[in-house]
């Protein structure tokens, strides 16, 4: 008897929930689309608090960095201690969350074209994502990764790519570049790196900054060649008060693609508080989830 006045409880507080805050209490590992929010941007630099934090904010997932590069031969990567990594693991799986990549956010304030120890700490980067069975690597190409303002670099950078992509190759793993170039151009440096391993970390941002039309730089890089997306926009305003972007097209030009993947909330916090790391996150987190994972995905 107990039991079953337990079930008539839940079914009923079932019942009156609203139909998106069911679904998204009901998400399986089956989504077409999943959200994720960044380590880093959460505050939670390689920070196993990161996890709990995240399951908060109501992610499925948390892209975890590789730590700082400063003038180190590669990464201050605590994840390289055993025990370390297993925590992560542990707590990951404990929450059911999903690491869906890894970020090497270090370079942004370095120059991969330039600096002498770039493979080596992509390498370590590709070896810790095989320890912990993560897929995708997040590279930025850093400070004179811009190939408009920096053309002369754009040799070193498909050099070092390709030398990459065979590390990768090897490991079984894709590492998502992201640069400043428009998607054509974009697909081209792809085409001569040419190894499938190494492909776009599409970030709605380079579109939007830069004036660009963000459908038509999604069908132009295509399905196949977009490994995870940075969904969000430079801060100022959340995701769902941003009239630069309209995610509902947004989701109907992925649809349309057959693209299915991660997407990663990285910034759109809102100016008049920043910082509030649960508040901002929270919002777009429910916003993205809201769109594209509808009772009908």
């Amino acid at each position: 008897m107990k039991d079953k006045l337990i079930l008539i409880s839940v079914t009923t507080f079932l019942m009156h929930l609203p139909l998106k805050q069911l679904h998204a209490q009901t998400a399986t590992t089956k989504q077409r689309y999943k959200v994720a929010v960044v380590d880093l941007m959460i505050l939670k630099r390689q920070k196993l608090s990161a996890f709990q934090l995240a399951k908060d904010i109501g992610a499925d997932g948390v892209e975890i960095d590789m730590g700082g590069l400063g003038d180190r031969e590669t990464f201050d990567n605590k994840l390289a201690i055993d025990s370390v990594r297993k925590q992560f693991l542990t707590q990951a799986k404990e929450l059911n969350l999903q690491i869906p990549s890894m970020g090497m956010t270090g370079f942004f304030a370095q120059s991969f074209a330039e600096r002498p120890t770039a493979v080596k700490a992509v390498e370590d980067c590709i070896n810790t994502m095989k320890q912990m069975n993560i897929k995708v690597g997040f590279l930025p190409l850093g400070i004179k990764g811009d190939l408009v303002k920096y053309p002369n670099l754009r040799p070193a950078i498909v050099s070092r790519l390709k030398e990459v992509g065979k590390i990768a190759e090897k490991a079984g793993v894709v590492i998502g570049i992201e640069t400043s170039l428009d998607a054509k151009t974009e697909l081209q440096l792809l085409k001569d790196i040419g190894s499938p391993a190494i492909k776009s970390y599409f970030n709605f941002e380079n579109a939007l900054q830069n004036g660009r039309d963000l459908h038509k730089e999604l069908q132009t890089l295509g399905k196949n060649n977009i490994v995870q997306i940075h969904c969000t926009n430079s801060d100022g305003q959340w995701l769902q008060n941003d009239s630069k972007i309209n995610l509902e097209k947004v989701k109907e030009t992925l649809d349309k693609m057959g693209w299915s993947g991660w997407l990663v909330i990285e910034r759109s916090r809102d100016a008049k508080d920043p910082r509030n790391v649960k508040w901002n996150f929270s919002a777009n987190t429910t916003y993205v989830k809201s769109v594209f994972q509808g009772p009908n995905e």
